[in-house]
């Protein structure tokens, strides 16, 4: 495996640091602090093709590959996760999930408007009472001739209010029965397709987090997704290329922390001499760069088979779970280098350390990356 970054993704690395630091940066506290969702952010980031990053050029994306994707999102979540949470959002579930399994039709009316961000996308899989399991989910889609009626309700959803469009999987079968899901596309001003409860949250505070309701919401026939019951083996191929968003989220959020607390212990003097000349200080700092670069070369590694089209279930969910945890270890090992003034706003430290800790629960907790992971693992024994 050559891991080695070609021309293209490093300009594209770069496009979106600057914009970061130009675009997002000055306000991150101010979206923070109000949990101010900067729709207008996300449509400049249209205009610089990073809302439809693995879109192909057909569709009026940028056809790229999953190593600019993955540095594109670390990069802006260098300096604020929550852009970076709702940019993997749009790209990797709802996009994605159309890009993969949408027909042509399908792909022609949706996918160019997604990758513009002319609209914005939503993904909707959990439910108060069906988180992991999601396969005992109380979302219905009942048949009415060439139509669908859905009713129930979705939560901690990206952009449950504020998205156009929204990829839904409602059940269509008993539940807890064999392929008892089915996946639709619903365009905002559906009668019966309405936001609910925002959530108030930790970290991530300027990604919208919010209820997705849905009370007898007709929807054609021709915006379902592939089969009838594939809903669920879909999800689970989507969240495949989703943990690669949330692996490269955390890598960023641990590099934005890391960054700043090596700057910090060169800058901060204690008994005449900078604390990085410490070793409490140094080994912390040691092992923090250690964990992030096994955290991207496991971030690269399932990017690589996605890139090339091999199975990466078992790739996907080792990065996502070690980068995340790699994500909550860094940024709290950067409040204590901070000391005092790392508990405070004044400093970016704080905002990583409770940014960090969604890495490690959405899109699959630790605990079910781990069980991914196992089963994997004895499969391949068999």
């Amino acid at each position: 495996m050559n891991f080695e970054h070609a021309e293209i993704t490093e300009q594209v690395a770069q496009t979106a640091r600057d914009f970061a630091r130009q675009r997002i940066m000055p306000y991150v506290m101010e979206w923070d602090e109000a949990q101010e969702f900067p729709l207008q952010v996300f449509k400049e980031m249209g205009e610089l093709g990073l809302m439809g990053v693995l879109v192909p050029e057909q569709y009026g994306g940028a056809g790229l590959s999953y190593f600019e994707y993955v540095a594109i999102i670390s990069e802006i979540a260098k300096v604020c996760g929550s852009i970076g949470l709702s940019l993997a959002a749009h790209n990797s579930l709802c996009t994605g999930h159309i890009l993969a399994f949408g027909n042509e039709e399908q792909k022609r009316k949706y996918l160019p408007k997604l990758a513009t961000a002319e609209w914005l996308g939503a993904w909707g899989l959990t439910e108060a009472n069906t988180g992991s399991d999601a396969g005992n989910m109380g979302t219905t889609a009942t048949r009415d001739g060439d139509f669908w009626v859905l009713n129930g309700t979705k939560n901690w959803i990206t952009h449950g209010r504020s998205g156009d469009i929204a990829v839904v999987i409602a059940r269509t079968g008993e539940p807890r029965s064999k392929n008892n899901a089915t996946a639709f596309i619903v365009e905002r001003g559906e009668q019966g397709f309405t936001g609910g409860k925002k959530e108030n949250k930790l970290g991530m505070r300027a990604s919208e987090t919010a209820e997705m309701i849905f009370d007898n919401c007709r929807i054609p026939d021709s915006n379902r997704l592939g089969e009838v019951g594939d809903g669920f083996k879909q999800a689970m191929k989507v969240l495949d290329g989703g943990r690669i968003s949330i692996a490269a989220l955390s890598l960023g959020i641990a590099k934005g922390a890391f960054e700043a607390a090596v700057k910090y212990s060169k800058e901060r003097q204690q008994f005449d001499q900078p604390i990085a000349n410490f070793q409490g200080i140094s080994f912390k700092l040691a092992d923090m760069a250690t964990e992030i670069a096994a955290a991207e070369l496991l971030t690269n590694q399932a990017a690589d088979l996605k890139n090339r089209g091999q199975k990466m279930t078992r790739e996907a969910a080792m990065a996502k779970y070690y980068a995340s945890e790699v994500a909550v270890r860094v940024a709290t090992d950067a409040v204590q280098i901070f000391g005092g003034y790392g508990y405070t706003k004044d400093f970016p430290v704080e905002k990583f350390y409770r940014d960090s800790k969604l890495c490690t629960i959405g899109e699959g907790t630790s605990e079910i990356q781990k069980i991914v992971i196992a089963r994997e693992e004895i499969g391949k024994q068999r």
